[in-house]
């Protein structure tokens, strides 16, 4: 694409014999979206009015709804994506713009390239064309070459043809082009990630509001002051996403943070929030039905205003770099993974310190487990599961993660089933399900908010040992529930059903010891344990929280997924009960994912998928449970990844994918290790890549 086609001659050749006209103010930026800029990227060979007629996930381009929030801020008016992946957005503004001059367009379109964790995006008026790093944070002050890699006008459009194209053309982008491009800008000075800055920010707050929330309600100990930061975090974050959503009214938070009695004003919000939404996030008082206890203790605490205000604050713009409306739900889960590996601890003399949790700091950090790992496991779990099957088949299908953390399994497997339920009733005279589906703006099918909660109650559970991560998958999950929704979607549903928007999912994500059940405490090794030391172990019974899966005549989960810990420590007396529960799996040596493998086999009926040590494949140490998957159950897939899988830990790691109760006797093994780390997410999908082998499960090493 080395010379300009003819289209876009022509379009330059246009925009030159009018352009007085179209820099006046009556000129308008849907105007030139319509005459210059989307014939412009079609000729980059992006079909960006979807002439082809994909279904929504696989559209060549996204043109957003542009929701007008307060403050001017809106949804980017483009994103281009490949296979449904995200590559860059465009950043559209009427001629009249200074593009070259004005700096808020440039920290705009910064601001949700850079939240939505992308590397490049475009501004443009069609008399400028801005390229930015979107690696670099942005900050209100930047003038607007910041972080501006390109910028070209009109009239070298036609000159410059093959350079432009080389980067944004659909072609180059398939070939690689547009991401060796964008990694020249990785590393250097200014570049951070969202993630990383986020979870500073987030860091920040605990510190801050741990410190006075400990010293203002002096007989506080450390669990409860760690639950108050917890959820009011929580309780902030999810009100402040739901505001750039359109759910709720734009700076309704940052309305209470002048005058007196802040952090009171916010409990009120929060007590509004519980008749909206019926979370369990905002749960104050005990209503028939709800197994879980609701929160007695935050809203009657002393806090001053300084850190809530401060807090408050800094989530709007012009000072916050984020745009919540396009932040991923993999960053969020990534951040309060690494958030959730500390800990608060208050000294004798009321002074907060934030630590390590001992499991993390004995592990080298935590593992979050990237996104393409998890849709890889989804796929080939969930994904078999709902294979040829009506929703009505799919409604009595159970999936488990029994070590959920921040949720991103749940999560990713939630997705799945709204995109294969979306596109089912779609496919299948979508008149008829009028309480499942709907047509929106631009012929797009939806799910209705009711639809959604049914799905996910039905269909999603999971279990933690650590409560707050317990309370972070219910806030991710929440949070998915509510995409594409709006004030007026919500309060039709409480008009025409009368249901709160959210559901409860106090009885499918509960906080206890996937491993360790409540017989532990009949062992006389566990007779002289504290009350603390039984928090600490927070003993779980699987049949009895879960009775109505583990009831009938084919009990238990269709599907379990995870990443199970590794190398979790263990004290004496846990390891005792451990090795006689798992007495079919354990060699020598206590490993947590070892035993977790064994429960999966235990509490599922289905397919089981986990990503663990590749070491699992080929030491002795786990002859033991190689031999019950060799001889009990069908393996599917073996996919050893290597080392560095995992952001900054090095930790060779593989996938494994079997039914349980099989008599099924192939696998697929697949070896990734050889490939370049950058290569492997195409790998996982690409058989071009990796090298094939059907050969009897007896192969792997016993």
């Amino acid at each position: 694409m080395g010379f300009a086609p003819k289209e876009v001659k022509e379009l330059v050749e246009r925009f030159e014999r009018n352009i007085e006209t179209y820099k006046r103010q009556g000129y308008n930026e849907a105007q030139v979206r319509r005459e210059f800029i989307e014939p412009f990227f079609e000729a980059l060979g992006w079909d960006v009015a979807n002439k082809q007629g994909y279904a929504e996930p696989y559209k060549d381009v996204i043109h957003e709804d542009a929701i007008k929030v307060g403050g001017g801020t809106k949804a980017p008016d483009y994103c281009f994506r490949i296979g449904g992946t995200r590559k860059f957005f465009l950043e559209a503004k009427k001629p009249a713009v200074d593009i070259g001059g004005d700096k808020e367009p440039a920290y705009q379109l910064r601001r949700y390239a850079w939240s939505a964790k992308l590397a490049l995006s475009i501004l443009t008026d069609f008399e400028e064309l801005a390229v930015y790093d979107c690696q670099v944070k942005p900050q209100h002050t930047d003038p607007p070459n910041t972080a501006r890699i390109l910028h070209i006008n009109y009239k070298d459009y036609v000159g410059r043809w093959g350079e432009i194209s080389q980067i944004f053309s659909k072609e180059e982008v398939l070939k690689g082009s547009f991401d060796r491009f964008a990694v020249k800008g990785k590393g250097k000075r200014g570049t951070s990630t969202v993630d990383k800055e986020f979870l500073g920010e987030i860091e920040g707050w605990r510190r801050n509001l741990a410190t006075h929330i400990a010293r203002q309600n002096r007989e506080l100990g450390a669990g409860e002051v760690n639950f108050a930061v917890q959820r009011t975090i929580d309780r902030i974050l999810f009100l402040r996403m739901c505001e750039d959503r359109g759910i709720e009214p734009y700076a309704q938070l940052m309305a209470i943070k002048n005058g007196r009695g802040v952090y009171r004003r916010l409990g009120e919000l929060f007590e509004k929030a519980d008749a909206k939404y019926n979370s369990g996030l905002f749960y104050f008082k005990q209503e028939k039905g709800r197994n879980e206890q609701p929160d007695e203790l935050t809203l009657g605490l002393t806090v001053p205003d300084e850190p809530v205000s401060w807090i408050l604050h800094n989530l709007y713009y012009p000072q916050s770099p984020y745009e919540f409306s396009v932040l991923p739900a993999e960053i969020l889960g990534n951040v309060y993974e690494q958030f959730l590996g500390k800990v608060i601890r208050i000294t004798p003399g009321r002074v907060v310190k934030i630590e390590d949790k001992p499991e993390v700091k004995k592990a080298g950090g935590v593992y979050y487990t990237p996104e393409y790992i998890v849709d890889y496991i989804v796929k080939n779990t969930v994904g078999k599961l709902c294979e040829d099957k009506t929703p009505k088949e799919i409604s009595k299908l159970r999936i488990v993660d029994p070590a959920c953390g921040s949720g991103s399994f749940l999560l990713g497997a939630y997705t799945y089933l709204l995109n294969y339920h979306r596109d089912w009733y779609r496919d299948n005279e979508p008149e008829k399900y009028t309480k499942q589906i709907y047509q929106g703006r631009g012929g797009k099918w939806y799910l209705t908010i009711t639809e959604k909660k049914r799905i996910l109650i039905d269909n999603i559970y999971g279990v933690d040992i650590d409560y707050q991560a317990v309370e972070v998958t219910k806030l991710s999950l929440l949070l998915k529930v509510l995409d594409g929704e709006n004030q007026e979607t919500i309060g039709q549903t409480y008009k025409m059903f009368h249901e709160r928007a959210l559901p409860d999912l106090g009885n499918n994500i509960k906080c206890g010891n996937s491993l360790i059940g409540t017989d532990f405490y009949e062992m006389p090794e566990s007779q002289n344990l504290t009350d603390e030391d039984k928090k600490r172990i927070n003993a779980f019974d699987w049949e009895k929280e879960f009775a109505e899966i583990f009831s009938g005549k084919n009990p238990g989960f269709d599907g379990v997924i995870g990443n199970p810990p590794w190398g979790a420590t263990f004290e004496h007396e846990e390891k005792i009960y451990l090795r006689q529960k798992f007495s079919n799996a354990h060699v020598r040596t206590p490993e947590s994912f070892n035993y977790f493998i064994a429960k999966a086999i235990n509490v599922c009926r289905g397919i089981v998928g986990m990503i663990i040590p590749n070491s699992f494949l080929k030491q002795y140490e786990f002859w033991k449970t190689r031999k019950i998957l060799v001889e009990t159950c069908g393996i599917e897939i073996v996919c050893n990844l290597g080392d560095n899988i995992f952001t900054k830990v090095s930790a060779p790691s593989c996938i494994i994918v079997f039914k349980t109760h099989s008599q099924i006797a192939r696998s697929a093994v697949l070896d990734l290790r050889t490939i370049p780390r950058d290569e492997i997410p195409e790998s996982l999908y690409n058989p071009i890549y990796i090298n094939y082998h059907y050969c009897p499960v007896k192969s792997l090493e016993s």
